[in-house]
């Protein structure tokens, strides 16, 4: 039975209230920048055109309704656990207290996967952005510096040179990681600055563009299925849907920060649901106007927004579009990394793994240590490897995630049915289990490789929990 022991709510919520703990410094703008921070980047700079192209057409519009009608469930449901359980850790501390240690073990490791893989995954795509960007102003790198160790790249000349190390996306990495070791207060303003940045470039996107969509591009609005299950067709929305939810990682980074929120118990239900009902809308009118200006089958690009933006005549916006690009990337790695290192805090603190991974700096309050681990480890892949599928990979393991917490606010509803709840799931025995629902059913539409390597990491993951996380576990005995 020690594999299912629980957190008591009572013992977290004694957690959070301690004065030692990180610093609470975030209020309710913050909390829903850091959302927007983590939710507008590659979606819609870069998902909106590959999805359109190979999965859903212009219907993309609907693939973005659908993961946010599951994100917004999910949400709901992370919205009343943030609120009772105001700790760092977001879905691995809301599976200790309601599922036991096994389930949060595995949310908490797969919580790794998420943040660690996307992280790199965007530091690649910004490294893309910005050499693009410099190689229009003049300035270029050496192309043996900007992609993965062994990659051929193409020069202005038609000759290839053998990549050395992706140099830039090292540079994003460290100074995110510095930034995140000085301050959350810090990283929280920057972060502010980027994500009003990359807004203002989307709406602009938006009011250059939208006079000069082609309502012939949108016909068929739905393509006829091309054979495979996910080309098109309404299955192709559906695997769309399960593709684009790597973006909506942003949601869950954001409950992260719980212990780090003045008065989470009113600002995190806030942060949650206004940045992802934000997020959701400028998607799905970001999607609806690519398509309309470009046919679907031509945004298979690495940067489909600047390609519509040359297609409708804008000239020197599309430079803008990339600064926008590497603002919004940029935020994506910072708020991605913040996550991370508070999801290792909180594991940390339970026993589960080492303590040295939940120090704190001295002066700054921040668990700088796992910061640094966890910047090299995503610094490292992202200057030699290419990470294929990663979207793919990525987003399993957010829906996985999403739908165990949507399960537990159903068990502690039965279990604790007087638990005092600042905020509350409206209609929660409709909400919850849909959260599970959809997610799952989302989780059905991608690959078969998605569910194996996520299978192989979930492995890997267990084989550390029973060989050091049972054994240190602060609750053993209990």
């Amino acid at each position: 039975m020690s594999l299912f022991r629980r957190k008591s709510i009572a013992a977290l919520q004694a957690e959070a209230a301690g004065e030692q703990g990180l610093k609470r410094v975030l209020g309710p703008v913050n909390l829903i920048m850091l959302g927007i921070g983590a939710i507008i980047g590659t979606g819609i700079f870069v998902l909106t055109g590959t999805v359109a192209a190979n999965n859903a057409g212009p219907a993309v519009v609907l693939s973005f309704a659908l993961a946010g009608t599951a994100a917004i469930f999910a949400a709901l449901c992370y919205a009343e656990f943030a609120s009772v359980v105001p700790v760092a850790g977001s879905a691995y501390t809301y599976g200790y207290a309601t599922l036991g240690e096994l389930f949060a073990w595995i949310i908490g490791w797969d919580l790794v996967l998420e943040y660690a893989l996307s992280a790199t995954t965007v530091a690649i795509g910004w490294s893309g952005y910005v050499v693009s960007l410099l190689n229009g102003l003049g300035i270029i790198i050496p192309a043996e510096f900007t992609a993965p160790r062994g990659a051929l790249v193409t020069l202005a000349d038609g000759s290839t040179v053998t990549a050395i190390v992706n140099a830039p996306a090292i540079l994003i990495t460290t100074l995110v990681t510095t930034l995140l070791v000085v301050g959350i207060r810090e990283s929280a303003n920057v972060n502010n600055v980027i994500v009003v940045i990359k807004v203002a470039v989307v709406l602009a996107i938006i009011a250059l563009t939208i006079g000069k969509i082609n309502p012939a591009n949108w016909q068929p609005f739905i393509p006829p299925n091309a054979g495979p299950r996910e080309a098109f067709g309404v299955t192709g929305i559906v695997a769309g849907a399960g593709v684009v939810f790597f973006a909506y990682i942003g949601f869950d980074a954001v409950s992260t920060a719980a212990q780090e929120a003045k008065n989470p118990q009113r600002d995190m239900p806030i942060g949650i649901i206004g940045s992802l009902v934000i997020c959701t809308i400028l998607y799905m009118v970001v999607s609806a106007i690519a398509t309309g200006v470009v046919p679907y089958r031509e945004l298979n690009v690495p940067d489909p927004i600047a390609k519509v933006a040359d297609v409708a005549g804008l000239g020197w916006f599309a430079t803008v579009i990339k600064l926008g690009a590497i603002a919004g990337l940029t935020s994506v790695i910072l708020v991605q990394l913040m996550g991370q290192t508070r999801v290792f805090y909180s594991m940390s603190k339970d026993g589960l793994l080492p303590a040295w991974v939940n120090t704190l700096h001295p002066k700054f309050r921040t668990p700088w240590i796992t910061t640094i681990v966890v910047g090299l480890a995503v610094t490292i892949p992202a200057g030699f490897l290419t990470v294929s599928e990663a979207a793919h990979l990525v987003s399993i393991g957010t829906l996985l995630a999403f739908a165990i917490v949507s399960a537990g606010v159903i068990v502690l509803r039965i279990r604790e049915p007087e638990l005092h709840r600042p905020f509350k799931t409206p209609w929660v025995w409709f909400v919850a289990p849909m959260g599970v629902i959809s997610s799952v059913y989302l989780m059905t539409a991608l690959p078969m490789v998605a569910w194996e390597r996520l299978a192989v990491w979930l492995v890997i993951g267990l084989a550390i929990y029973f060989a050091y996380g049972i054994r240190h576990s602060k609750l053993r005995g209990s």
